[in-house]
């Protein structure tokens, strides 16, 4: 039976793929689209295809699900993220969460609340196999280098910082070591915000400026060495499909919060965060 999909900004830049993907695919359904844009039309008019997906786009998540689903994904915008899933939840559907801006508490309150409807939600700030690799192999490094910063790259539109690429790694290393620091950032002299903002015990660093899609450095080092960790984004959304469409099969078979592509890949039972 085919996993059954409403994908939540389904005619973005990421939601359009993910939404050709699902179509394209023997293993799922597209049963909804949510977006601002193009409500009322059918997403095979919206595709150009005479005999597309009679699927219409809805204004919200709450109005998608009234056809029944089994995973819900987010490409929404950082604004609109928290309600979506929360909505998805109250609905007893699974959720993938590819929209970035999210806090800790947030995660925290939808951590509480997937458990309590019994259902899933994978979050990720990036998708991506490098991403995750990224994530992964930062981890390593940080048990046996004690001192880090991250570098956030993104393009000059981008709403939110950091990225949730780089504040999910943040707060992943600060689970894995403590970060030492030779000076205090609160001894900075002169402005103490040119340091960066401390997630997760790290100095993260933000950068917004054109021709940047999204870029994240670890950078790790040593007296004499250093170490440098780095994953690059392209124009297209293809690196965030895979990914995405991994986590909608594996969300319906957990229940709570799983944060990061890497927990899927590297430890995947099926398992809260």
């Amino acid at each position: 039976m085919n996993i059954r999909v409403c994908v939540g900004g389904a005619t973005g830049w990421t939601g359009e793929s993910i939404v050709s993907a699902v179509l394209d695919s023997d293993e799922f359904e597209l049963v909804g689209a949510v977006a601002r844009q193009a409500v009322g039309e059918s997403v095979g008019a919206l595709r150009g295809e005479a005999d597309g997906s009679a699927v219409r786009v809805t204004a919200t998540v709450r109005a998608a699900l009234e056809a029944p689903a089994d995973v819900y994904i987010d490409y929404t915008h950082p604004t609109a993220v928290y309600e979506n899933v929360m909505v998805a939840i109250e609905a007893g559907v699974a959720a993938v969460v590819g929209t970035s801006g999210l806090t800790a508490q947030d995660y925290a309150e939808i951590d509480e609340a997937a458990r309590g409807q019994g259902v899933g939600v994978i979050a990720a700030g990036n998708f991506s196999i490098t991403a995750a690799l990224l994530k992964h192999f930062s981890g390593i490094a940080a048990r046996h280098v004690p001192h880090w910063e991250i570098i956030d790259m993104a393009s000059a539109a981008k709403p939110d910082a950091p990225s949730g690429t780089a504040q999910e790694l943040a707060e992943f290393l600060g689970t894995v070591a403590a970060n030492e620091f030779a000076r205090p950032v609160e001894e900075t002299l002169g402005s103490r915000k040119a340091r960066g903002a401390t997630i997760g015990g790290a100095q993260v660093h933000s950068l917004r400026l054109p021709s940047y899609v999204i870029s994240v450095e670890s950078i790790f080092g040593l007296p004499g060495e250093r170490l440098t960790i780095r994953h690059d984004a392209g124009s297209s959304a293809e690196p965030y499909v895979g990914g995405t469409l991994l986590a909608a099969r594996l969300a319906p078979e957990r229940v709570g919060l799983t944060q990061g592509l890497d927990r899927l890949l590297f430890d995947p039972a099926p398992t809260g965060a």
